[in-house]
């Protein structure tokens, strides 16, 4: 049986000694598109970033390809950041560089690769999420939803195995966001990459989502975990129902 690229133990996640969330266990496929969700404010972001190493856990264990990055030292994490990418909010370009600039950064710090070839892989990975031709364009110059799909050419610049978006549909519009969706499943069928996704949007949730976990603010934990359609016609307790059902109707929910 293949062990799971990410697995939480009795990880309690907050800021100082204000817990958010409290023993939450889990654990992620290799290969699968995970989401994790819930409310504003519940920790979901929090969760994440703790995943990654950049927020340490108050208390319990989170592995990530191995590496527990609760007790990992800096130069083990600094060996997680080139198997992981993240794509922030807002995509987080550096507003000074062009986009060739903001995805041969990371190939910069982290390989001794030729310019020739570092300029190779920057001009295929813009080509993979649709941006072919806009290698020498500032950040300012392109639209929203083209920021998300540059700051997830960075992303993926170093061939991660896993890949992690917090929020990647916020500020975006129905049309852009359902584009981004389908980049997300296409990643992940061409490449294999584990996806975890941080979001509250249902229609993502519900159109690449495998499996979930529900991250319950009213008991500090997990409350429901599985794949977010049979949640749906099988809800296990009220909040997870109204979490999931807002606006439908219950024709859709049927």
């Amino acid at each position: 049986m293949t062990s799971p690229i990410i697995k939480a133990q009795n990880l309690s996640i907050g800021y100082d000694n204000h817990i958010i969330m409290d023993r939450l266990c889990f654990e992620i496929k290799r290969g699968d598109i995970f989401i994790i969700m819930g409310g504003s404010g519940c920790g979901k972001s929090t969760l994440l970033r703790t995943m990654i190493g950049l927020l340490p856990a108050l208390n319990g264990h989170v592995l990530v390809n191995g590496i527990d990055v609760v007790t990992a030292t800096e130069n083990k994490k600094k060996h997680l950041v080139t198997q992981c990418g993240i794509l922030y909010q807002s995509g987080a370009l550096f507003s000074s560089m062009s986009l060739f600039e903001n995805v041969a950064l990371p190939l910069e710090q982290y390989t001794s690769y030729s310019e020739r070839k570092i300029r190779e892989i920057v001009r295929f990975k813009l080509a993979l999420v649709g941006l072919a031709g806009f290698e020498d364009f500032y950040p300012s110059e392109i639209s929203g939803g083209m920021r998300k799909r540059a700051g997830l050419a960075r992303a993926l610049a170093l061939d991660p195995e896993i890949v992690f978006f917090d929020e990647p549909s916020a500020g975006l519009d129905p049309v852009s966001s359902k584009h981004l969706d389908d980049l997300i499943l296409e990643i992940n069928k061409i490449l294999g990459m584990t996806i975890v996704v941080v979001t509250h949007e249902l229609s993502s949730l519900f159109n690449i989502g495998r499996n979930c976990i529900f991250l319950d603010s009213s008991v500090k934990t997990i409350s429901a975990r599985g794949n977010p359609n049979d949640l749906l016609k099988n809800p296990p307790n009220e909040r997870v129902l109204a979490f999931l059902t807002r606006g439908m109707s219950n024709e859709k929910r049927s």
